[in-house]
Parts: structure tokens; sequence; C-alpha cells
């Protein structure tokens, strides 16, 4: 893993005064680097990667529109909005009027949605030949649209919704405050900066060097800040330190690599034993041992993660201490609770209250009404 110490760098210090034979570290190849000492044979890429906070679940609330995009609900709404005039225009002729009687502008509009809604059709409206082929579409649409909406929707209340997140450098740079790396990162920070790319350019301003991983992942968790560094390193670190007994972690490693470098070990220039070291890390290289030592130590290290804290928690319990509530992000089989069901209901509620509130304001007007024309005979019969 990439050195972020300061005993490394102090080890990098003795190869340059030529003090120290070899830096037994993963260092990344930087133009900055090669002045001051000399490298062996690159025999691994580190992808420089970033790693943030995982967003937090939208509202539950907003689960019954997630299945369909705001374009599609312009659309669909645009559509109704569009056959409901027109079966109003057609249900206002002097044709209809004198033939099918008059039909509210309410009927219509309730016929209308409740047939996209999957409810039967009012009889009248498919009378007369002009809302045939109109009536005909308009629940050809409802039974497509309302059959998508209906089985898409049951994974939107089920599977938890997050809103989206960085996963490139140029999503990164416009949406930190912050960036922390180690104390290497100087190297990184200068390079960065001195960048012809804007991208770059950017990072390297964002980039504070000198905050150690762990302080830099916790800062991450509360704060708008990420925290870059070897991909390798970071997946152990959080792996390590930052995962739970399900396995599961709050911090995500971004899918972007912000540069992909090759590492080697660090020598002094023209050390005469350079060659015979490189031949011995080839030949590990090609036999790709480096790689399966590195799965394997991750493998290993999230292994003994969740036994280390499933040997807490049963200390914990022996102990009285109460546990920390289950990940809600555990792949178990939840039953739907009201959370799941919050827009429905809020949508019922608003409904009810609406409704009694404008039911009141009917009586009380029809109330009003009927005390202004008992006023209004009194008064005539006493001027009788």
């Amino acid at each position: 893993m990439q050195c972020i110490s300061l005993k490394c760098t102090q080890v990098t210090d003795q190869v340059e005064r030529r003090e120290s034979f070899i830096a037994s570290v993963v260092y990344v190849i930087l133009p900055n680097r090669l002045e001051r000492w000399d490298y062996t044979i690159g025999f691994d890429f580190s992808p420089f990667s970033f790693a943030m906070a995982k967003p937090g679940r939208r509202p539950q609330w907003q689960n019954f529109y997630y299945p369909l995009s705001i374009s599609t609900w312009i659309s669909i709404f645009g559509s109704m909005v569009a056959v409901c005039v027109t079966l109003l225009l057609i249900t206002r002729s002097d044709m209809w009027r004198n033939r099918y009687g008059r039909l509210s502008g309410g009927s219509v509009v309730l016929e209308a949605v409740g047939t996209l809604l999957g409810q039967g059709l009012f009889g009248r409206l498919s009378t007369r030949h002009a809302s045939h082929i109109l009536l005909a579409s308009w629940l050809f649409f409802g039974v497509v649209v309302g059959t998508a909406y209906r089985s898409s929707l049951i994974a939107s209340l089920t599977i938890p919704k997050y809103p989206k997140r960085p996963e490139t450098l140029e999503e990164l740079v416009t949406f930190v405050e912050k960036i922390t790396i180690a104390s290497y990162g100087v190297y990184y920070r200068n390079f960065f900066r001195s960048s012809d790319s804007k991208v770059f350019s950017t990072l390297g301003n964002l980039m504070y060097a000198g905050t150690d991983i762990i302080d830099g992942l916790t800062d991450a968790l509360t704060m708008k800040r990420a925290h870059v560094g070897d991909r390798q390193f970071l997946e152990l670190t959080v792996a390590k330190d930052f995962t739970g007994i399900d396995g599961i972690s709050p911090i995500y490693i971004g899918k972007g690599i912000i540069v992909s470098s090759i590492t080697a070990w660090p020598v002094p220039h023209d050390a005469p034993y350079r060659q015979q070291l490189d031949r011995g890390i080839m030949a590990i290289a090609e036999a790709g041992l480096y790689e399966h030592w590195r799965k394997e130590m991750l493998e290993d290290t999230m292994q003994e993660t969740r036994l280390r804290k499933r040997e807490e928690l049963k200390m914990d319990k022996e102990h009285g201490v109460e546990a920390a509530e289950e990940s809600q992000e555990a792949t178990e089989v939840r039953p739907l609770t009201v959370s799941h069901i919050q827009g429905p209901l809020i949508i019922l509620l608003t409904g009810l209250f609406s409704g009694t509130m404008i039911f009141m304001a009917e009586k009380i007007s029809a109330a009003k009404n009927k005390l202004m024309s008992t006023k209004a005979d009194i008064q005539s019969d006493f001027l009788s």
C-alpha cells in the first residue's frame, strides 16, 4: 500500500541522502519526485481515487413519483389536460346536449382521470362517434402507463432511493468544498496546480495536504468533503475501519479514476543493484503474485472486521449495553411500513382536509343564502 506516514517520508529522505539502499514502500512515479531519487521497474498501476460519504436517502413520501421521470409526469399531465378539454368541447356541443343532456365538467374530468387509474368508463362519454377514437386511444394509453407505473411502484417502495452522487472528477470538484489528502499529497497538489486542465487545477486548489486517512474519511462523513488517495489503500481502510457487521459501509469510493500512475520502489540515483532488483520484481509481477496477495489481503481484512464487530457486539450484550440499530441497507426481507407509503397517506390526508374545508364553506354559504332569502321574504311580506 502507498506510504503516507511521516516515517515513510523519513525513509525516502534517507534514500535521497544515500543512507538507505531502498525504500520498500509503494510510491507513485511523479516527475517532481524523480529529481530526488530514482525508482525500480514499475510493477503495478496505482489508481488515484476519492472516497466520500454516501448521500442520505430521499424522503419516503416522494416514492410515489420515483417510478417515472419528471418529463414523463409532465407528458402524462399534459395529455390528460388535452383529453379533458377535448371531451368538454364535445359534451358542450348543441348536438350532444339536445340528445344526451348536459354533462358537468367535473364528471368529464373525473371519468378521464378514472380511466387513467384503471377505473370504469362512464357510458355516455362513448356514445358519440367523435369520441370513439379519442377514448380508445386514451384507454390504451392508460393501460400501458398504468401497468408500467404500478409495476415500478413496487420496487420504488421497497428499494431505498438515493440522490445522485459524484462518481467522476468533474462531478467531484463541483460538489465538495474541500479535498483532504495525506502528507505525501503535496507532490500531487503541486502537480495538479501546474496542469493546464481546468479540472485538474481546480482539484489542486481544493486539496489540503497533511490529513490522515482516518481523519479525512471521518470528516467526510459529517462535512461536504472528500479524501483522495490510492484506491487500494482506500478500499483497505474502508473495509477495516468503516464497515459494519453486515458488510455495509457509509463511505463509497468513486468509480472514476483521477489519474492512474505506475508505482515502484524508490532507490538512490545510479544504484548499481537496480537491475537485479528489477529482475526479481518483474518475476513476481508477471506471476500474478502481487495481485493475488492484494486481493487476499483485502478479503482477510473484511473477514477480520466482521469477526471483530461480532465479538464487540457479543461483549456489549454480555455487559448489558444496547446494540446499535441494524443497518437499514441490509438485504433482508422487510414488510412495508407506514414510512413506505407516506406519499399516498399525505395525499389522502390533504384531500380529506381540503374536502372538509370546502364542505364547511359550502354549508356556511348555503346557510347564509338561506338566511338572506328568509330575511328578504320577511321584508317583502312586511312591505306588502
